[in-house]
């Protein structure tokens, strides 16, 4: 049996507010000639399916037309779904009875038994060759929200306790099923000690917590493989070959400028996993960053208009970051960037500013005496110090008294 994992395709994603829809698309074209290059058996996607828990309808079609034409070109494909954070885990399991029909598993809810346990039978998936025969199972686990796992009495880290709990039963669960020629493998939609993150996954952490995530040692040892969503750098974990996050399909920010996406395949044995390997996902549209660090902007200007224009190349237009030094505000920058890339074959998706470095000068924290003895110059001298790091120039010093003035004469 042949696997892919994938997973965090977040479809209807916008990248700093340009649509991705044909982006989505080509990887989805993509992932069904290599499901048929590669003779895949099994597609595993775990979680954040869609960017949005309420997605519009062209992300919805897209989605169960790519199950439709996937299922239509490997017939005898078994695709194994789990919600992630991102998804409305009841919205994407809705239509779990139709899909089922056709070897299409969606596991976003962990359901409960009448007694409040966990229902672990629901969150077992079978593997089955092309005879119908099973040759492995599949912890299909969601992304855990609280209430999701099991409480632990006198725990002081009820996430991580829990979690681990979950896998561990799941697991004992699925070994009363399992028989000598057959493997388990598993899912999971979280965040794993010592992963390493891109600038979203910041964000994304944010999400989860400050304290809720698990080690490697949260799957146990009998698992052969566990295939992982949720950060977007794809990686192995705890210097483990078999537990890894696939990473997303798509840049999903420019701190991916030089990062190459994939997916995950390998190949279920009797006892173990073979092959497994490394399949590179194809970049529909680059990124691009000028200039490599931030300068002064009118070297960066001056690069800018350096770029190609849009005659001369029939490539996908880039997303372009701008890299800008500012000695202090600069209210027309956008227009100044804007216009050197007239004509340019780009897509500018943001512009990131820096200041100069700011000096190793000690907070100053100012009593509610202090507070009342300032005058509104004090005032807002120390706050642009303290946003560019040099002192207020003199014509916006007295543009502010000007100002303030007025504010005063109108009170009067």
């Amino acid at each position: 049996m042949r696997i892919l994992h994938t997973a965090d395709w977040h479809i209807g994603q916008l990248f700093h507010e340009y649509d991705r829809t044909d982006e989505h698309q080509q990887f989805l074209n993509w992932l069904i000639q290599t499901l048929q290059q590669e003779q895949i058996d099994v597609l595993l996607v775990s979680g954040d399916v869609f960017d949005l828990s309420n997605p519009a309808a062209v992300s919805v079609k897209m989605f169960y037309t790519f199950l439709n034409q996937a299922t239509k070109a490997c017939p005898e494909l078994q695709i194994i779904i789990t919600a992630g954070n991102h998804d409305s885990a009841s919205r994407l399991e809705s239509p779990k009875p139709l899909l089922e029909s056709s070897n299409i598993h969606i596991i976003g809810l962990v359901e409960k038994n009448p007694d409040g346990t966990i229902n672990y039978e629901k969150l077992i998936i079978p593997i089955h060759d092309t005879s119908g025969k099973t040759t492995a199972w599949c912890l299909a686990i969601p992304f855990l929200r609280m209430g999701d796992y099991p409480a632990i009495p006198g725990s002081t880290n009820p996430y991580t306790d829990g979690v681990t709990a979950l896998y561990e039963q799941a697991y004992a669960h699925a070994l009363e099923k399992k028989q000598d020629d057959q493997i388990i493998i598993a899912m999971g939609h979280l965040h794993t000690h010592h992963a390493e993150i891109t600038e979203l996954d910041k964000t994304e952490r944010l999400i989860m917590g400050g304290v809720e995530c698990v080690p490697a040692t949260a799957f146990p040892e009998g698992i052969q493989y566990v295939a992982l969503g949720h950060i977007h750098k794809a990686q192995k974990i705890g210097g483990k070959e078999h537990i890894r996050y696939s990473g997303s399909p798509l840049p999903m920010s420019f701190s991916e400028l030089n990062y190459r996406h994939q997916v995950v395949v390998f190949e279920s044995g009797k006892t173990q996993i073979d092959n497994l390997q490394i399949l590179e996902i194809p970049l529909f549209v680059p990124l691009q960053r000028v200039p490599a660090t931030h300068q002064p902007l009118q070297e960066v200007l001056t690069l800018l208009k350096q770029l190609p224009d849009t005659s001369r190349s029939g490539e996908p237009a880039p997303y372009l970051e701008v890299r800008v030094l500012l000695d202090g505000p600069e209210p027309a920058l956008r227009h100044k960037v804007e216009t050197a890339l007239t004509g340019k074959n780009i897509r500018l998706a943001k512009i990131d500013v820096r200041y100069p470095a700011a000096t190793n000068k000690a907070t100053e924290f100012v009593t509610q005496e202090k507070l009342q003895e300032l005058q509104p110059a004090d005032v807002f001298s120390k706050i642009y110090q303290s946003k560019y790091n040099i002192p207020v120039p003199e014509t916006i010093m007295q543009l502010f008294q000007q100002a303030a003035q007025e504010v005063t004469q109108k009170e009067n």
